[in-house]
């Protein structure tokens, strides 16, 4: 039975505005169109859209631009909300939630510590990180289905009991599934991924979060965004050649680099759309994670509508088209910044190494490489993963292939192939691409993320070869493919990918250059041509999905006290009203400090559901500018030098609150909370840095962390490794108003710098209760 104490929240909350799970059909008993075939009895509402754009429209008295009208179009309160790009922040209803299995362990861990008895919200959970390429699909996927059985088994079982709807492993990425059976034009999604936004590819604002954020929003309580900005990228003229949409991204990428578009949504627009497929678009969306972005998002056109066709949701394309004024900018509407970029005269890019923003064309990378010292033979070409595996994609990679076997040729470089999604995987096997992939090389693995996200057991390399992988990934920081610091990761398109891999070397430019065929003769490579929909309908292969049962209350999840995988989580400390006096240093960050330095990914993925095992894994990857080493910091207390992790847990254990120092855009790339969950877990209370990446910052105040920016940049070179920190002022923490910090160096001088916020009064209450699952259960408290 349900408690008391929830049933009391839940009638609190319809009357203060939170939403409960069977509310939302009855918001849209006009449309009657369900938002997936998987949930029947939940509709999509462009009536509310509709209703809400109007009010905000006629309060701001301007045109809006289309992320806007999504945006503004989901608030809690259109009538009253505060709305000022970059500055205020919007309380958003969003549509629905969607995990993968890595991040969706520890967001069901908090959803369960709420004591909530299911989703407010339709939410989905999808296995697709814990799947390691090694040998092949087949394989590979048995072997993850056995050593992750206990995971794979809590998060089904959860989803049984909490209203979740289950992909199981095999299923395909996240992003795909999502492009295929959820997106749709005005929806507003988020994901526990930083790749959400690839949903943008169907007119969606989909927005990748940490767990925490999710459980806000499948416990009905208004999601917090900070009103963004919006870059316009105008595109003019039409793809041709061997140019690709994810050119498009790669150059935006060079030109606004790893954090210019942070706090903004880029919202793509002009003539030069039409000539991009959904699925390109997608890519151009998934991959504008890589600059800081909230979100990407297109237009709603034709090619969504053919491409919701080809996926059995004519009737939502029918609907969109009624609404079609409100998926589309309007005209006049004013964007913060404009990008204009003239596809007809785009040229193939390649962006790396180290970063995702650092741009060539791919016809000067073979030089630059030289000069610059990166090995120019490539050791592996791979295709795939959430931004490059649709049909088209594989279609223009078997046309490069194809070419190849026909004079004779197969890849160089070894060749590995991820199909996006079971149906992808199917549908290219009955078209024959997969087998043209095969017989150039390829080796085609299971449906999952694999060597993207570093899961990979790479045995053709020894660790600390220098070597060169070119990728149709989204990002290549170090070491993220494959734990190798050494392995230089370029990426671009999936047709390029292949092509380099069957030359085998970055010196090799398609456009211009020749190949020598098995008889002696040199023939060029002509720019492929695919498809961008199969001609036959989509293979939907293997059904993966378990739907939810409609009442999973007497549905048991099971976390057993010993498992070394999951672990049920204890709150954190509440903020004991002082301030934070005499903190030492953990660690001084010298340069980039990704997620991935700061939670290693790879084989520290098994422990994601269990905090205090994958806490081990804290910092290991970032540089200490006291001695420019990873992993060995200075232990104030003993002054030995040690693990990172290792010297967290004495600090924590002698009862020391310590604080990270960091450089710019701090916790870039990924959206795995556990960056923010470890540093919290082992006695963290401050992270202090230039700049934050905008869902990392967030991450931290939901698990009561204080991330804190220089009010002067330079005041970063005044803090040493050594030295203890003061944070002043917390009782009059407030919004909008810096805090004090003294710093007291080691030979009895201080001095004082000023740390700037962007605290709302809402987040400045996570603080104070510990985290923002702390304050949830407050208010629970306080309804009942």
């Amino acid at each position: 039975k349900v408690p008391v104490l929830i049933l009391s929240f839940f009638q609190h909350s319809l009357n203060s505005g939170i939403r409960r799970y069977h509310v939302a059909p009855v918001l849209c008993q006009r449309a009657k169109v369900a938002m997936s075939h998987f949930e029947p009895n939940e509709h999509i509402n462009y009536e509310k859209l509709e209703k809400n754009i109007n009010i905000v429209r006629k309060r701001l008295d301007r045109p809006l631009t289309l992320s806007e009208k999504i945006v503004y179009g989901h608030l809690d309160d259109p009538a009253k909300q505060e709305i000022e790009r970059g500055k205020t922040y919007l309380r958003l209803r969003p549509d629905r939630v969607a995990m993968q299995d890595a991040t969706a362990q520890m967001a069901m861990l908090q959803f369960i510590s709420s004591g909530l008895p299911k989703v407010a919200v339709p939410s989905t959970i999808h296995c697709d990180h814990l799947i390691e390429a090694q040998s092949g699909g087949e394989k590979d996927l048995r072997r993850a289905k056995d050593i992750n059985q206990e995971v794979y088994n809590f998060l089904a079982t959860a989803g049984a009991k909490y209203g979740v709807g289950f992909w199981k492993p095999g299923s395909g990425i996240i992003h795909q599934i999502i492009l295929e059976n959820y997106s749709y034009p005005g929806v507003m999604l988020i994901g526990t991924d930083s790749h959400t936004p690839n949903g943008g590819g169907l007119g969606g604002i989909c927005i990748g979060v940490g767990g925490a954020d999710a459980v806000d929003v499948m416990a009905g309580i208004p999601w917090e965004l900070k009103c963004p900005k919006v870059i316009g990228v105008k595109l003019t003229g039409k793809l041709s050649g061997w140019s690709s949409p994810k050119d498009v991204i790669l150059k935006v990428a060079g030109i606004l680099t790893v954090k210019g578009g942070t706090g903004a949504i880029i919202e793509y627009h002009g003539p030069g759309v039409d000539s991009i497929s959904c699925t390109g678009m997608a890519t151009i969306c998934n991959m504008g994670a890589e600059i800081g972005a909230t979100t990407s998002v297109f237009p709603y056109n034709a090619r969504m509508k053919k491409y919701l066709g080809k996926t059995g949701r004519a009737d939502i394309a029918a609907l969109a088209d009624e609404f079609q004024q409100h998926l589309v900018p309007d005209s006049g509407c004013q964007y913060d910044q404009v990008i204009e970029i003239n596809l007809s005269e785009l040229k193939p890019h390649i962006n790396g190494p180290f970063t995702p923003d650092l741009a060539h064309p791919v016809s000067d990378i073979g030089a630059v490489a030289e000069k610059e010292g990166w090995p120019v033979d490539i050791r592996v070409g791979l295709i795939g993963s959430c931004t490059n595996s649709s049909y088209e994609d594989m279609g223009r990679s078997a046309a490069v292939a194809k070419q190849a076997l026909a004079h004779g040729l197969k890849c160089k470089s070894k060749f590995t192939i991820t199909p996006g999604s079971e149906q992808i995987r199917a549908t290219i096997e009955r078209d024959g691409y997969a087998q043209i992939l095969r017989d150039v090389g390829g080796l085609v693995l299971a449906n999952a993320c694999g060597p993207c996200i570093g899961q990979w057991d790479r045995k053709d390399i020894k660790k600390g070869e220098k070597n060169t992988i070119v990728t149709s990934y989204n990002r290549n920081f170090t070491g993220r493919n494959d734990a190798n610091p050494e392995t230089h990761a370029f990426v671009t398109s999936p047709e390029i990918v292949t092509a380099l891999s069957i030359a085998g070397t970055l010196k090799f430019n398609p456009e211009t250059d020749y190949l020598t065929a098995a008889d002696g003769k040199k023939f060029k490579l002509e720019a492929p041509d695919a498809d961008e929909l199969p001609k036959l309908e989509f293979d939907p292969g293997q059904d993966t999905y378990q739907y939810p049962p409609k009442d999973g209350s007497g549905q048991h999840v099971d976390v057993s006290p010993t498992s070394q995988r999951l672990q049920l989580l204890e709150p954190f400390d509440k903020w004991d009203g002082k301030d934070l006096e005499d903190m030492l240093i953990l660690i001084k960050v010298k340069g980039k400090c990704t997620t991935d330095h700061i939670s290693a990914a790879g084989p520290w993925l098994k422990f994601r559901g269990h905090l205090d095992n994958i806490s081990n894994n804290l910092l290991i990857g970032a540089i200490n500018i006291e001695n420019g080493k990873a992993n060995s910091v200075r232990n104030a207390l003993t002054q030995e030098f040690g693990p990172v992790p290792d010297t967290a847990r004495y600090y924590k254990k002698m009862g020391v609150k310590w604080a990270v120092i960091g450089d710019e855009n701090y916790g870039e790339g990924s959206s795995r909370e556990h960056a923010a969950l470890e540093p919290r877990h082992l006695g963290g209370r401050v992270i202090i840095t230039k700049s934050f990446a905008r869902i990392h910052e967030t991450n931290l105040k939901k698990q009561g962390l204080l991330p804190l920016t220089f009010a002067d940049p330079a005041d970063y070179n005044k803090i040493h490794p050594v030295d203890k920190l003061s944070i002043v002022g917390l009782a009059d923490f407030a919004p909008g108003k810096p805090l004090k910090c003294i710093i007291k160096h080691p030979n009895g001088s201080q001095e004082t710098i000023m740390l700037n916020h962007t605290f709302n009064e809402s987040q400045i209450e996570w603080f104070q209760a510990g985290s923002a699952l702390n304050r949830m259960k407050e208010l629970q408290q306080k309804a009942s």
